[in-house]
């Protein structure tokens, strides 16, 4: 199948509010409406995060806008999605969420070349004031230095 627009969705946010530890990357389990609003890019992963409940690991505040030639079958956009993820790193991901101030969240979604929807997912921990200003004087440097 070849599809002819490439969606990559990244999340901004993330890497400004946060200092990533460990990345993964999940498959999601999703509706037909779902991924046909994914193909047609109208996602919001800005304010999502990953929890865990007893059956695996899922992505809350994931907005994934209704499939506008949906009927009566359309999904909820802010539902709660389940993440696909090996039983190793499930594991190793829930023991160092015990760590005080850890968290996961999405920092890229985007649609792989046999079609299926994935996310990039972070082990986070949030960064200080400081570190949001280190952050910004760092880009405006390398900014200033790439323009001459």
């Amino acid at each position: 199948m070849n599809f002819a627009k490439k969606i990559d969705i990244p999340n901004k946010k993330a890497k400004f509010e946060y200092a990533f530890i460990d990345t993964y990357l999940a498959g999601m389990v999703l509706t037909g409406t779902e991924i046909k609003s994914i193909r047609l890019g109208k996602v919001n992963i800005s304010d999502a995060f990953c929890i865990f409940k007893e059956d695996g690991l899922y992505v809350k505040n994931l907005n994934i806008s209704k499939y506008e030639q949906g009927t009566h079958y359309n999904h909820e956009p802010l539902r709660d999605r389940k993440l696909l993820l090996t039983k190793k790193e499930l594991k190793k991901l829930a023991s160092k969420l015990t760590d005080k101030g850890l968290t996961i969240i999405p920092t890229r979604l985007y649609i792989n070349e046999t079609g299926l929807a994935k996310l990039d997912i972070a082990l986070a921990k949030g960064k200080k004031l400081f570190d949001k200003r280190d952050s910004i004087k760092e880009r405006d440097v390398s900014r200033d230095l790439e323009r001459g």
